[in-house]
């Protein structure tokens, strides 16, 4: 007999209909959530539809995935109803060049959710893992599908730390957060990236005039940092983080040059002595 969803009190399910009463209605982003009680992959099931044709504003969220991926083509895993696994469709009318912003707008939203919930000093690795401290809670994943942006992100709430996927993550639960429920959590984040997309929309996706960027540069936990970047083809590049520049790329000076990222694997380097 399969386990009822029921049967891990510390664990229960989301409800789909109480989360579009809370954040479907008219003037909203939001225009539906689904909630499954599995999936392989949010983002491979919402780029799916997007070609369909699927509305801005269409949220999925997996109780748990079978094939979630995270950037570089991490795989990321958790118990069922441990974590938040969901992904949006958005079709921002904006330039594509300032369309990088939306994963770092994303991580700003769940960073700036967590921190009012669950009262954990939650930062931002570039461009958009969200940290307790060095060890990861979340990641954001986007992608292009046509003209649609789909963006999903993976969060460990209740994850003891025998769960964790690697031994460098972390959980809400193992920081002791102040909340660990995972509706309001969800609604919080949900909420928080229609504000800043609103924002970053009427300002054309001009995330200065939004004042996306200066809300990502006051959350980066790498701005600042001695960095090594691990760029494709091997190659890596160490030096000081200095900030972003206006497309989101990470910037980064080093021998008296600065080089601007696009991508790469960010590693903050400790400090010696």
């Amino acid at each position: 007999m399969a386990a009822s969803r029921y049967s891990d009190l510390d664990r229960p399910p989301l409800s789909e209909a109480a989360l579009n009463r809370a954040l479907v209605h008219p003037g909203s982003l939001w225009t539906g959530v689904t909630v499954v009680d599995s999936t392989g992959s949010t983002n491979a099931d919402l780029a799916r539809a997007a070609r369909e044709g699927a509305e801005e504003g269409t949220v999925l969220v997996a109780e748990v995935q079978s094939a979630g991926r995270g950037r570089l083509g991490r795989t990321w895993t958790a118990p069922p109803r441990a974590g938040l696994t969901f992904s949006i469709v958005l079709r921002p009318g904006v330039p594509v060049a300032a369309q990088g912003w939306l994963s770092l707008l994303y991580g700003v939203a769940a960073a700036s959710a967590a921190r009012r919930l669950a009262e954990v000093d939650v930062r931002l690795k570039w461009p958009n893992d969200l940290l307790i401290g060095e060890r990861k809670l979340a990641g954001v994943l986007a992608e292009r599908v046509d003209d649609a942006i789909v963006i999903g992100m993976g969060m460990n709430v209740t994850l003891k730390q025998e769960e964790l996927p690697v031994e460098t993550a972390t959980s809400l639960a193992i920081e002791k957060a102040a909340c660990l429920d995972r509706d309001p959590l969800l609604r919080a984040v949900l909420r928080e990236i229609e504000t800043h997309y609103r924002d970053w929309i009427e300002a054309k996706g001009d995330a200065e005039a939004s004042g996306l960027r200066s809300a990502y540069l006051a959350a980066s936990a790498t701005i600042g940092r001695r960095v090594r970047v691990e760029l494709p083809e091997k190659q890596a590049l160490t030096g000081q983080a200095v900030g972003v520049d206006h497309f989101g790329h990470l910037q980064v000076e080093s021998d008296g040059e600065r080089y601007t990222l696009s991508a790469g694997d960010v590693v903050h380097v400790r400090a010696v002595g």
